[in-house]
């Protein structure tokens, strides 16, 4: 088998911001409880569980938050 060429961070060099989320404006995917929420801070794109929203962040860089998508709308993740 050949091996592969694409390079892969590790965690360990896997750099995110610390972004301050505390004035953010947090966007709700619906009206439901618990739903995902979303904010543009700095750049990035943030998402938090909306039910439990003292719970850590995910932060994602542009390129990252369209290859979530994209992936999400192929079905690639089971957002339920």
């Amino acid at each position: 088998m050949a091996e592969s060429t694409t390079a892969q961070q590790t965690f360990a060099s896997w750099q995110k911001p610390d972004l301050d989320l505390s004035d953010a404006a947090w966007q709700s995917s619906s009206q439901g409880r618990g739903d995902v929420q979303i904010a543009f801070v700095e750049g990035f794109i943030a998402m938090r569980n909306g039910g439990s929203p003292d719970s850590p962040s995910l932060i994602f860089t542009p390129a990252e938050w369209r290859a979530f998508v994209l992936g999400a709308r192929e079905g690639e993740f089971d957002l339920t």
